[in-house]
């Protein structure tokens, strides 16, 4: 009995320990905060970085769709245009860029309208439709340079407020200072500066990207501008 008595009170006291070693082991995970949680820290700030962000994803989808589309460029579309004027069909050369729904198109399309008229004034209207054509493709891409530049201002403009939050929890609590009393003006100032600094860098570059692609078709539409001036040029050399 006494034996059976010692040996309960060991492994009670085995127990306790194992209680509390495992309660002092669990206690980081209280601390452990899930991405929503961090989220709500930031506030009205990271509320507006996320319509930011949905607006920079809908921009660039967009534009890349819009873009891509403009930039079919049929192998023979060219090869076409100068039969057709060689043989003076021109009404079928018109038709033809009807059916293609392309800023190519449309830029021979009103040359061809012109022909007849000085070659300067032909090349000035197909330049006209040009400049027409690329404004609309740049449609919204500048939204993109906005948003990569004010992303990172918010971020840095939470991290201000959150800063002075902290500061002033400090002042309140005089000599009382806690740690968990700062904490949630400390992570609306970090979880802000990291959300402007994402946004802002993907507008950024979103916005790049959509550029390159129109200047690539700005030079195609230089291309075809030249091509198609060289074929009106064609009949009169002969």
């Amino acid at each position: 009995m006494i034996f059976g008595s010692i040996l309960l009170q060991i492994t009670q006291t085995g127990q306790a320990v194992a209680d509390t070693a495992n309660s002092m082991a669990g206690q980081p995970s209280e601390l452990k905060m899930s991405f929503w949680d961090l989220a709500m820290q930031g506030g009205w700030i990271l509320a507006i970085l996320a319509v930011l962000s949905v607006i920079a994803v809908y921009i660039f989808i967009e534009r890349l769709f819009a873009i891509t589309k403009a930039s079919k460029d049929e192998k023979n579309f060219m090869n076409n245009i100068r039969d057709f004027i060689h043989s003076g069909r021109i009404d079928s050369a018109i038709a033809l860029c009807k059916n293609d729904d392309t800023p190519i198109a449309r830029m021979i399309g009103k040359g061809l309208s012109r022909i007849g008229k000085p070659l300067n004034d032909i090349n000035a209207a197909i330049e006209n439709i040009g400049k027409l054509e690329v404004a609309r493709l740049e449609k919204n891409i500048s939204g993109l340079a906005t948003i990569s530049g004010a992303a990172p201002m918010l971020g840095f403009l939470g991290t201000v407020i959150g800063m002075i939050r902290a500061f002033y929890d400090m002042s309140m609590a005089g000599n009382n200072i806690d740690i968990a009393l700062l904490s949630t003006g400390i992570y609306q100032a970090m979880v802000t500066t990291v959300a402007g600094l994402i946004v802002g860098i993907i507008a950024y570059v979103c916005y790049n990207f959509l550029v390159a692609k129109v200047e690539k078709l700005v030079f195609l539409l230089e291309a075809r501008t030249s091509e198609f001036m060289d074929v009106l040029y064609e009949p009169a050399k002969k």
